[in-house]
């Protein structure tokens, strides 16, 4: 996809997909994901938001196409839908790494 030029079209259907991980909650959320299918109730639990907030972020990573729902009984089940959204998270966090001992050696001088 590199070598081929992107249409505007093309371009803002991947800028919307950016905008939906550029939220501290929702990142948080698939990362509470990485370990497998939740309800909205487990996701709450674990990750300290309120339910409304929950419900809201996995709603707009659903309509992304970042995460699936699928209703069991009274609960609805979210589960990640393609396990490539952490390689993107996990190349971005180690940049920032990289990036953050590199100028902490700047600081500190180690």
């Amino acid at each position: 996809m590199a070598q081929n030029r992107l249409t505007p079209e093309l371009l803002d259907l991947v800028a919307e997909r950016f905008k939906a991980l550029s939220d501290r909650g929702r990142l948080q959320l698939l990362q509470a994901l990485r370990g497998g299918e939740r309800s909205v109730t487990e996701l709450v639990e674990e990750t300290g938001m309120g339910q409304a907030n929950v419900s809201r972020h996995l709603t707009l990573l659903h309509n992304s196409g970042f995460v699936n729902r699928e209703r069991d009984g009274l609960y609805v089940r979210y589960s990640l839908a393609d396990k490539d959204v952490l390689k993107l998270c996990d190349l971005v966090c180690g940049r920032i790494e990289v990036e953050v001992t590199a100028r902490r050696k700047l600081v500190t001088g180690r």
